[in-house]
Order: structure tokens, then sequence, then C-alpha cells
């Protein structure tokens, strides 16, 4: 497997996968999440509606992955998934572990060989951008894994400076 730390828009990726740093409704919201439904257009949203109609309910749960389509992104899928916010009282690092591990393993489920991550949790969600950076690049290190083209796609300078600090 390739990791590779980019800067840029992640919705100008080309990848088998792109993943959301969704919210629990599936039905869009602010930074990444906002940006993948805009570019991607209607068709995120409706499948993200018949996901909830069908099978999330109350929402995705917090460290799981769930997959639609990816409308007009130069992807096959979208993969949502819902980062814990952070807490400085409670350690949620294995929700935040969970959120890269399930993405992965859909990813595989699905048959996609490359795929685009977002810093979960590191923006509204408050995680403090090195530790979030340690968690995800230490979790899909450890991951058992078909993907072999692995990117995490960042927006600020700060976030990039801690995911090429945490990759080595």
């Amino acid at each position: 497997m390739a990791i590779r730390i980019l800067s840029g828009d992640i919705t100008k990726q080309h990848v088998d996968a792109i993943v959301n740093a969704a919210n629990s409704s599936l039905l869009g919201g602010g930074g990444v999440d906002g940006a993948i439904h805009r570019a991607g257009g209607p068709a995120i949203l409706a499948e993200c509606r018949e996901l909830r109609r069908s099978r999330y309910g109350k929402g995705l749960p917090t460290g799981q992955a769930a997959a639609t389509t990816a409308g007009r992104l130069d992807a096959h899928w979208v993969i949502h998934t819902v980062g814990p916010v952070y807490s400085p009282d409670e350690d949620r690092s294995a929700l935040l572990a969970s959120c890269y591990r399930e993405s992965l393993a859909l990813a595989d489920r699905l048959g996609a060989d490359s795929i685009a991550f977002p810093a979960v949790s590191a923006g509204v969600y408050g995680w403090p951008a090195a530790s979030a950076a340690e968690i995800a690049v230490g979790t899909v290190r450890a991951t058992d894994t078909n993907v072999a083209d692995i990117r995490f796609v960042l927006f600020t300078d700060d976030v990039l400076a801690a995911f090429q600090h945490a990759l080595g």
C-alpha cells in the first residue's frame, strides 16, 4: 500500500472512493461534508436519504461507514463516516480509529483500489490536528486492506503539516 499526504480539494481527486467526514444525519453539512454534497450533486443526497430510510433511521453511528454513489465526483463511491467530537475529558480515539478501519473495510468490500481521506474530526469536531493525524496514519498503516493507493487530502496548512509529520 502507498500512503500519500496531499494538499488540496478532496472533491477533485480521481479515486475509486472519496471518504466524507459526514454528520450522523447523512443529509449534508458544512466543511468537507458540504463540499462533497455540492460537488457530487443531488444523487449523493438521494442515496443518503434512502440509507436513512432503510438502515439508519436514527443516523449513522459514530465510527461506522456507509457508501453511496459519488454522483458527479470523479470517483465511483463516497464512503460516509461519522467521526467523534473531540473531548478533553473522554478518550474517543478508538471511535476515530474506527472511522478509518471501517472505511477501508467497506472500500475492500466495494473492490476499491484507491481512496482519498479527509482529516476526520479535525475540523468543526475540534480534534487537535497532531492527534488526529497520528490516529489516522497509525490506523491506516495497521489495517489489513487491499486498497493500494491511500491518500490523505488536506485543506489547511496546519493539518497538512500534522499529517506529514505523522507519516514521517
